[in-house]
């Protein structure tokens, strides 16, 4: 089991959009990544990070609303694994299983579990049940078997179940794959009809209806780019103006992350606590000297304007936090760069003068 998870490891992303994050996995076969349409739903583009790539921003190809499938493009360089697909739906109740996901934004997390019911229907599809444990994130994750192929998409959870998870069985992937790449020779958009079921290609039609069935569909054309506003859209700015790619960013709504040198930064609106809290991760705290560096970042916390050390489990925290009332673009751009600034150079000064370790890069 190991050695799938270790295969997988390189074969499954992280997806983010300005409203969630998910999960996806790449097919060599068809060159596209196979995620969730509740994952990018509303979006024309969406950020991926992955093995052998940093963050790129690639166009939706396919959307199954119905079945909740989503095919994204592949970046044109990377390093991602081929990841097997089961051919057949040839699955025992009992058998053990592995879901494969990005839960909470984290890396990589793989759950074990077994196949508790083949004919779960919801909305008219059959879907796999099984109680390999997921959470928000693993949407869009691949459900794979004991041989390392994948038999399903993990689609969503039961609320309040204990461990109640469910999958898209790969039948239906495989027919949304076959006629994608059959319909879909020059790359375009498409999307498969929730009334008549058949697949159409968006430039095969000049209105929002389905040329097959008159119903209503999901126009790639028709959706509008996200629009940051109040806080957010000053958080965007500011971004821009200190050279990042705001699109990139996001993590989330209402939710960024940077890397400046060593440093890794979050950003975060809460618009509950009306509060902008900026977190710069840093370096591990060594075994020995402790007490020194706990010495060293008191006095900081005294001299520095704005900023704020703490240590968070064994992690530095260099942190600030600005309230709504008092966001404008120049103080913000001024505070936020100043973090930047202060993060790296303090990530370097704790790792060179106090023995701390470096989290976020390998020391040169």
């Amino acid at each position: 089991m190991e050695d799938i998870i270790q295969q997988l490891k390189k074969a499954v992303l992280q997806i983010a959009t300005p409203f969630t994050t998910g999960t996806g996995f790449y097919l060599q076969q068809w060159n596209i990544i196979v995620t969730n349409e509740h994952v990018i739903r509303g979006n024309k583009k969406v950020v991926i990070k992955g093995h052998g790539f940093s963050k790129e921003l690639v166009d939706v190809l396919f959307i199954d609303k119905k079945r909740d499938i989503a095919f994204l493009q592949a970046p044109m360089e990377h390093e991602m694994s081929h990841v097997a697909l089961s051919q057949k739906d040839i699955l025992q109740q009992g058998e053990k299983v592995l879901a494969v996901g990005h839960p909470f934004g984290l890396n990589f997390t793989a759950t074990q579990g077994i196949i508790s019911n083949l004919l779960q229907e919801k909305q008219d599809v059959a879907y796999i049940q099984h109680d390999a444990a997921l959470n928000p994130g693993n949407s869009g994750g691949p459900l794979v078997n004991k041989e390392g192929k994948v038999v399903g998409v993990n689609t969503f959870i039961m609320k309040e179940g204990n461990s109640i998870g469910f999958a898209l069985p790969i039948s239906l992937l495989l027919e949304n794959l076959n006629e994608f790449s059959t319909l879909n020779k020059k790359g375009q958009y498409a999307l498969r009809c929730s009334s008549c079921s058949n697949v159409v290609v968006e430039n095969d039609t000049q209105d929002s209806y389905c040329p097959h069935c008159g119903a209503s569909i999901d126009l790639l054309s028709k959706i509008v780019d996200y629009q940051p506003e109040g806080p957010s859209a000053i958080i965007e700015r500011v971004l821009e103006s200190l050279t990042y790619t705001p699109s990139l960013a996001r993590t989330g709504p209402h939710a960024w992350e940077v890397d400046k040198g060593s440093a890794k930064i979050s950003i975060n609106f809460n618009k509950k606590a009306s509060m902008i809290t900026c977190d710069a991760e840093l370096c591990l705290l060594p075994k020995k000297g402790i007490n020194e560096i706990y010495a060293y970042l008191l006095q900081q916390n005294y001299e520095m304007n704005y900023l704020t050390f703490s240590v968070k489990g064994n992690s530095v925290l260099l942190s600030l936090l600005i309230h709504e009332a008092n966001v404008q673009f120049e103080s913000a751009k001024e505070m936020m760069s100043y973090l930047f600034d202060r993060a790296d150079h303090y990530d370097d000064i704790l790792v060179d003068e106090f023995s701390a370790i470096f989290k976020n890069k390998t020391p040169d």
